[in-house]
């Protein structure tokens, strides 16, 4: 089984995240930000990853360190979960729609991280977690994960439909760049390392 645990503490934060490419969608997740739990399980499900979270931290000052480090420790679990990332697929690409939202994501476990984030409104907030927060946690995941990442909404009028879509849309991408392709019986790609 492809399966990663990743444990991080800082003076801010403690987190662990385990995550098995190959599972079902079972989760167990407690980040101490409700809506994050709520994009985290639809993540699971929709991927079929088995997801454990735990993670608290500085929150009595803001979310910014949680989040930031909430992706970094994903993306180091990913990332390792992936092992030598022999006879996977490399890429994921998807539209997925939420009511009147729009969301696209395209990845490539091409082991050079970059995000791409166009994500209008640029700024909100979901109860009281301020939604630019999510930038900062895609940008840490790609890093960790080694994963080029290009998220687009291209439409979208609420807040919680635009970023359903787009953890749906993730997903479905990882889903896809994780799985084996029988045909590739080696790493994919012409350079012999990702």
């Amino acid at each position: 089984m492809r399966k990663a645990s990743i444990v991080r503490k800082t003076k801010e934060t403690q987190i662990s995240v385990t995550i098995n490419l190959d599972g079902s969608g079972n989760t167990d997740i407690k980040t101490s930000v409700p809506f994050m739990d709520h994009m985290l399980n639809l993540f699971a499900f929709h991927g079929m990853f088995d997801l454990k979270v735990r993670a608290k931290g500085d929150t009595d000052i803001d979310y910014h360190h949680l989040m930031e480090d909430l992706g970094i420790t994903f993306g180091e679990a990913i990332k390792k979960a992936l092992n030598n990332k022999k006879g996977i697929r490399r890429y994921g690409h998807i539209c997925i729609p939420m009511d009147e939202s729009l969301a696209e994501v395209t990845l490539d476990l091409s082991g050079r991280p970059y995000l791409i984030y166009k994500v209008k409104p640029a700024s909100g907030i979901l109860k009281d977690l301020e939604t630019s927060l999510f930038e900062d946690f895609f940008r840490s995941l790609s890093n960790h994960a080694m994963m080029n990442l290009h998220i687009n909404v291209r439409y979208g009028r609420d807040l919680h439909h635009i970023y359903e879509a787009i953890f749906k849309a993730f997903a479905k991408s990882l889903m896809n760049a994780v799985s084996i392709e029988p045909r590739m019986k080696k790493l994919p790609t012409t350079k012999g390392k990702l």
